[in-house]
């Protein structure tokens, strides 16, 4: 049994104090956005009483229902499609030994150095002449392209780590090799995709450029840019700002506390659970 010591004491302290710190943005937001219209809003000063106008007033004239609505559209179809692209094609970057295999892995973790912004105007015209140019499909296909570097590196190491014998086991039952991957392989992939689902929906979900330029005069926008709309030239609502901030968030936070614990056993590399 450990002894309770004065430097685990300080550990503790630390890791409170440095907890508080990060709860301060945390109380100003939820502050600012609670604080009653007409009265001066003060980012570490409750307003007392509580008020919720600011919230009703921004989902109304921000029109952040079918914002949201777009956004989960956007983040589902991209999770999906990066979960199953890029662990399929993990697959025989883990397992090949071959000098292909190495150079392609390679090529795919150049996706991670190369800066998005170089391949902003191809990409736009490729919408463009593809007439998806207005539609959510274009910022999907966007978001799967810039998400699948950094999913197949994890996908990829996490799939090192697996023992053969697995697979092994299922090609003398008769399984062949999608079979091997659809039915033994993926299913021991659960911890790292859920890291992978949980860093490309907080991803995907934030994103602000790609839907500004693909969607715009299209009728359609996403949660952050319909809340850029509060935010004008000389004015800024921050009272409606930080209120629909807290609204758009809440979905991600409930993702994040479901799958938490995968993304530690993700980053880990282990076969728990």
């Amino acid at each position: 049994m450990h002894r309770y010591t004065v430097r685990t004491g300080l550990r503790e302290a630390g890791v409170i104090l440095v907890a508080l710190v990060f709860l301060v943005p945390l109380l100003a937001l939820t502050n600012v956005a609670f604080t009653p219209q007409g009265r001066p809003a003060d980012a570490l000063t409750i307003s007392w009483p509580l008020s919720t106008d600011n919230f009703v007033q921004a989902w109304s004239q921000g029109a952040l229902g079918g914002a949201l609505v777009n956004s989960a559209v956007v983040a589902v179809l991209s999770v999906v499609g990066v979960v199953v692209i890029a662990a399929m094609a993990s697959y025989p970057l883990a397992r090949s030994t071959r000098r292909w295999s190495r150079g392609t892995f390679f090529f795919f973790l150049a996706g991670l150095l190369i800066p998005s912004q170089l391949g902003l105007l191809p990409l736009y015209v490729t919408m463009r002449d593809a007439g998806l140019l207005g539609t959510l499909w274009a910022v999907v296909l966007i978001n799967i392209g810039g998400q699948l570097p950094f999913s197949i590196f994890l996908y990829t190491t996490f799939l090192r780590e697996l023992p053969v014998e697995y697979e092994e086991a299922a090609v003398l039952d008769g399984c062949g090799p999608v079979r091997t991957f659809v039915s033994v392989v993926f299913p021991l992939l659960r911890a790292v995709t859920g890291t992978i689902v949980v860093l490309n929906s907080v991803s995907v979900w934030n994103e602000f450029f790609t839907p500004l330029l693909y969607l715009s005069g299209s009728g359609q926008t996403t949660a952050p840019v319909a809340i850029y709309n509060f935010v004008g030239q000389y004015v800024a609502q921050w009272p409606l700002v930080f209120a629909a901030l807290l609204i758009t968030i809440l979905p991600v936070l409930i993702l994040y506390f479901l799958l938490q614990k995968y993304i530690i056993r993700g980053f880990a590399g282990g076969l728990k659970g």
